[in-house]
């Protein structure tokens, strides 16, 4: 871990690409008014990038597994770059769906990074590894936003031109500092279980289409975890929206008070992340760790329906976004080491995909039941972690199963 360079300028790029993103999300409605933006456009704009990366993901993925890591990486960093600037150039609505529809194509950055780390590691320290992306992700988004409401005050160019100049930063350390790490993966693949590698086998010859959206599912492990994955990101993004309602109408807080909330339900999820080594230590099977982690979600969530004074629901809150913070590397490492070398970037594409999915679908869902009441929007976001409960012990069945097969 220590000697591991690729890793920490992988942090570095990592921390860059999502302070970029946080940067301008805050300033998309205010800005686009000027253009025709209202309530409802904003809603298709933002699915309009979700929409774009959940096609997009996977085939940038599985073009990284063809061509390399670095290449996809510094593309899809400059395809961002170019997002920005045209976010800053625009002159009606149009243009900012470009601009969105592009950085969606342009977004799997997110599957290729993980492709890379997954690369170099080893069953035992993959959870680990992905913990650390997953943490400088979190802090990147934490901080984006309360820098790009900075920016806004010398002009509401200024955060889109800044968000280009770090994309454009961490596109010339994917290429210039950055080593590749695809070249140097065995040409044999070394199956650890009979069902999902077989499904992986004969990668030399495998090309990517959009088929593999469903394919994947279909893999015992690789598909339960991916679905898992969906529905867990399906329950965060209905909590977020019941937050952002929760605390301006119920609560009736101000926007600071707001920010500081959210920034530090960011930061309990990093904590957590930046644990996952202790946590591994402790559990070695990262399906229980997922399990476990899950039902404290719950719980968290269903508390939080239930509470209307500021101090209980903060707790609520950051119960939930601590052990939240193990979700995404406990199924990285799940499904990448349950999966061919060869297809390490499409499949993770894939569950950023889906993932994608959960981003646009959770809003929508809780945006309907906040017709019911406010607190239905903790109680939905209950309901889904609750079905990724259930299907965490089907994982744990089948990990048991393949494991059964391999060694036999």
């Amino acid at each position: 871990m220590k000697a591991d360079k690729n890793l920490w300028i992988l942090v570095l790029i990592c921390v860059i690409n999502s302070m970029g993103f946080g940067i301008i999300v805050p300033l998309l409605y205010d800005y686009g008014k000027k253009f025709g933006l209202n309530e409802q456009t904003i809603g298709i704009l933002t699915a309009s990038f979700s929409v774009a990366q959940f096609f997009a993901t996977p085939l940038l993925g599985g073009l990284s597994d063809k061509w390399g890591r670095k290449p996809l990486l510094a593309i899809s960093l400059a395809g961002t770059c170019i997002s920005f600037l045209i976010f800053a150039f625009a002159q009606n609505l149009v243009m900012l769906f470009a601009a969105r529809i592009l950085d969606g194509i342009t977004g799997g950055n997110i599957s290729v990074a993980q492709a890379m780390v997954s690369d170099k590691s080893t069953d035992e320290d993959r959870a680990k590894k992905f913990g650390i992306l997953s943490s400088a992700f979190g802090f990147g988004f934490v901080i984006g936003p309360a820098l790009g409401g900075l920016l806004s005050k010398f002009g509401m160019q200024i955060p889109f031109y800044f968000a280009a100049g770090i994309a454009l930063i961490g596109a010339l350390c994917s290429t210039f500092i950055l080593k590749e790490t695809k070249e140097k993966v065995a040409k044999s693949s070394k199956p650890e279980n009979a069902n999902d590698k077989q499904q992986t086998a004969d990668s030399k010859h495998h090309e990517f289409t959009f088929a593999s959206l469903v394919t994947a599912l279909k893999m015992p492990v690789i598909g339960t975890a991916v679905l898992t994955g969906f529905l867990l990101t399906t329950a965060q993004f209905v909590m977020i929206l019941g937050f952002q309602t929760f605390s301006a109408d119920v609560l009736k807080i101000k926007p600071t008070q707001i920010g500081l909330l959210y920034a530090g339900f960011g930061v309990t999820g990093i904590i957590m992340q930046l644990l996952v080594p202790f946590v591994t230590r402790q559990i070695s099977s990262k399906s229980l760790i997922l399990l476990l982690s899950t039902v404290l979600c719950m719980a968290a969530m269903l508390f939080t329906g239930f509470t209307g004074a500021i101090i209980p629901f903060a707790c609520g809150l950051f119960v939930y976004g601590l052990f939240n913070g193990l979700r995404g590397p406990m199924l990285n490492a799940i499904i990448a080491n349950h999966n061919d070398d060869n297809r390490q970037g499409e499949i993770l594409g894939v569950n950023q995909s889906y993932a994608s999915l959960g981003q646009t679908l959770g809003p929508v869902l809780a945006g309907l039941i906040t017709v019911v009441s406010v607190h239905a929007v903790f109680f939905l976001s209950a309901f889904f972690i609750l079905t990724g409960f259930l299907l965490t012990f089907r994982l744990r069945a089948k990990e048991k199963q393949n494991a059964s097969v391999s060694h036999a």
